[in-house]
């Protein structure tokens, strides 16, 4: 038997029965032993638009239950290397941003300090910040990976400094991102000043906007992302609007002519070989796709995350 956690296979127990876990991984009450952890923050007091992402934790959970543990695409068998659980949600204090904000830091904090590397289903993009200030304190100023129609990087919303539109504003102003060394890509959409992308490259952002990516791969864009970050710490943020409302439309600020899931593929995947001390997956609004599969996509992107984290096996060789 092995010493590592499997999830629940299918001729096992029923895809549609069995826990309500990640990958029906088994659950733990905290990080301690874990390589890596998928962990829930059912966050959406700081969205602007539609709300529900507090319910996407639950249903990214529901939709992963297909995932199976070998990655036939990569090779990638995180199951045979890496020890791995679902541990659940972080208890955020539902009626006060300000409040989850300090909750969710201090549950990173935990996590990290037992060595862990978190994957975290989202709730909104608020939380990304609470999570870098963590992050910070263990690595540094780390590199980013941000994929997002939005560049999240507005003064302020309605007059407050913390919300899901400012996260990354906030990040440059703490000193917690290696600004030369962060990518934001697919952005897009409307805005209200050029400023809403030119503030992120002045700071020395790598900016790669929507339109540069269309009919495209996004393989010789991860080859420069790895080159330029190399071996430094590196965080990936993924908003499930980056990609195309036709393919997730389950969101609460969708923008038109985002990302295929195949790029959304290729952008994970591309960051096989560097130091990835966490990453996450935000802005799931089950509301909005009855289908499920916005947040479908999310799972398998989930999975994706951990399949390219340090340590993991290929132990048949890459493909």
């Amino acid at each position: 038997m092995s010493r590592f956690n499997q999830p629940l296979g299918g001729n096992e127990m029923p895809r549609f029965a069995g826990p309500a876990t990640m990958m029906r991984l088994p659950a733990a009450p905290d990080a301690t032993g874990l390589d890596a952890c998928f962990v829930g923050v059912p966050l959406d007091i700081g969205t602007s638009n539609r709300p529900g992402t507090r319910l996407g934790p639950r249903q990214i959970r529901a939709e992963s239950c297909m995932i199976r543990p070998y990655n036939m695409a990569t090779g990638a068998a995180p199951f045979d290397s890496l020890q791995v659980a679902d541990i659940g949600d972080v208890a955020i204090n539902t009626f006060d941003l300000k409040k989850s904000v300090g909750i969710i830091e201090a549950a990173f904090d935990a996590i990290l300090a037992v060595g862990a590397i978190p994957l975290t289903l989202g709730g909104d993009h608020t939380l990304t910040l609470p999570i870098l200030r963590a992050m910070a304190k263990v690595h540094g100023p780390v590199a980013m990976v941000h994929v997002d129609a939005h560049a999240d990087i507005n003064e302020h919303m309605f007059g407050e400094a913390i919300a899901h539109g400012t996260p990354f504003r906030r990040a440059v102003e703490e000193g917690l991102l290696a600004t030369d060394k962060v990518f934001q890509i697919g952005l897009r959409g409307s805005g209200y000043h050029p400023d809403d992308f030119d503030w992120p490259r002045r700071q020395g952002f790598t900016v790669v906007t929507a339109e540069e990516c269309w009919h495209r791969s996004l393989a010789p864009l991860m080859e420069r992302v790895r080159a330029t970050i190399g071996n430094h710490p590196v965080y990936l943020t993924y908003d499930i609007d980056s990609l195309d409302p036709a393919f997730a439309p389950g969101t609460g600020t969708v923008e038109v002519g985002g990302l295929s899931t195949w790029q959304a593929l290729e952008i994970v995947r591309g960051l096989r070989g560097l130091n990835i001390v966490g990453g996450d997956l935000v802005e799931v609004s089950p509301p909005y796709d009855p289908s499920g599969n916005t947040a479908l996509i999310g799972a398998n992107l989930l999975y994706e995350m951990l399949c390219v984290l340090p340590g993991v096996a290929f132990p048949h060789g890459t493909r």
